[in-house]
């Protein structure tokens, strides 16, 4: 017992010198990390001796991701649209683009990676999800600490509250997508990142981190709404000329969040001569197209497909545990719920399948039940309940025939 006590001093010492938040933040990351690789590995290992799995139609995906790596730990993180990624993170730049699928930004950030480890692209986008996966847990802890604290959006941080919400973050029914090579971790890095200066008023660092949004995932520039309630609320929603000019004075770097769009589309305009490349590339290899959310949402539950009407019923859960939850002064968060829940649903029927990764995006949801959470006893069974379902869903992903978490 002394000598285990004398080894534990140099690394308690190391970890009393790592500054708040970022010993709890890299804690829990490797905590989680460990943990869903663990499951997964033993899951597929598992599956492997089951009769006909994968079947033959799935095949493609296993010998994929045998190609990025043996190591089932690690190749477990890639699936569907990782591949895509990857095919952009390697396209020579000297030549004519003419894929247009998907926005730039998680593919070009593992180009510069990709030569320190060896030229493996693929690697390199898991490296950057993961490293973004870091920095959306440590915005999560300072934006839940300011929100859930005694002082809510004014102020009053509360670093339990902080703790609390960067754990309910990970136990978000499909939150092990963050590990993965997808775009999820980037742009929630971002949004939060984005709402934290925001709160803090340094509005030209919004803007900055606004227009990467903007490039991470097509529905970012949209996101610049509920950035601008922020702006709204912290001068009491006023409308006078004279908050007017502050308004333009301070909140002028919003404009760089739907710049971030149109940077895409000019790059589309250059290289194809279709500002709308992009619209027109997922509407012929997805069969998408801009519909009315409602709509979609209803025929999904009124019609003979069961997963895609649960599937919509998540998404109807995800706001009313958001309006029920939320504070008056947090109307910018609901507006954001509201945006990242009906713009995927906008896209037609194609999204059913991918609709519980795109709820991911509604981090408020772990904001309303951090705050529930408040008693030792809610927190203890929404944590196991949620842990539970993570696990179980973790499980559906990793068998990718099923469809059913893509």
């Amino acid at each position: 017992m002394v000598r285990l006590r004398r080894a534990g001093r140099p690394l308690s010492r190391l970890a009393a010198r790592v500054p708040a938040p970022w010993g709890f933040v890299l804690a829990v990351f490797v905590g989680s990390k460990v943990v869903l690789s663990l499951v997964g590995v033993i899951a597929l290992s598992a599956w492997d001796g089951v009769p006909g799995a994968p079947p033959a139609d799935e095949a493609m995906m296993r010998a994929q991701q045998h190609a990025i790596s043996p190591h089932r730990w690690i190749s477990l993180w890639f699936a569907w649209d990782s591949f895509l990624y990857d095919h952009l993170a390697q396209l020579p730049l000297d030549r004519p683009w003419r894929d247009f699928g998907f926005p730039l930004l998680y593919p070009f950030l593992a180009r510069p990676v990709a030569p320190l480890l060896g030229g493996h692209t693929a690697w390199a986008l898991l490296l950057v999800s993961n490293l973004a996966l870091v920095f959306q847990l440590y915005y999560a802890h300072q934006l839940g600490a300011r929100l859930i604290g005694t002082g809510g959006a004014a102020g009053g941080a509360d670093p339990a509250a902080g703790r609390r919400f960067v754990r309910y973050l990970l136990l978000l029914p499909t939150a092990f997508l963050f590990q993965a090579a997808l775009t999820e971790s980037l742009f929630l890095c971002l949004a939060l990142a984005a709402f934290w200066y925001a709160e803090r008023r340094r509005w030209l660092l919004v803007g900055i981190v606004g227009y990467f949004l903007a490039l991470s995932r097509s529905v970012g520039f949209l996101l610049v709404v509920p950035l601008a309630l922020v702006l709204l609320r912290q001068h009491g929603y006023r409308l006078d000329p004279r908050t007017l000019g502050r308004y333009l004075r301070r909140g002028w770097p919003l404009l760089l969040v739907p710049a971030g769009w149109l940077t895409f589309m000019a790059f589309c305009r250059w290289q194809s001569g279709d500002w709308y490349a992009y619209k027109h590339a997922q509407e012929r290899g997805w069969g998408i197209s801009v519909q009315n959310p409602f709509r979609v949402a209803y025929a999904a539950l009124t019609g003979e497909n069961s997963a895609d009407a649960l599937r919509v019923w998540c998404a109807v859960a995800v706001l009313v545990v958001v309006l029920a939850g939320l504070r008056r002064a947090e109307l910018p968060y609901l507006v954001y719920t509201v945006i990242v829940v009906l713009v995927p649903l906008s896209m037609g029927p194609p999204v059913h399948k991918s609709l519980l990764r795109y709820l991911l995006a509604a981090f408020p949801v772990a904001l309303v039940l951090a705050r529930w959470a408040r008693r030792a006893s809610l927190d203890t069974w929404f944590t196991a309940a949620l842990a539970l379902l993570q696990g179980a869903l973790f499980v559906v992903w990793l068998t990718y025939w099923t469809h059913f978490v893509i």
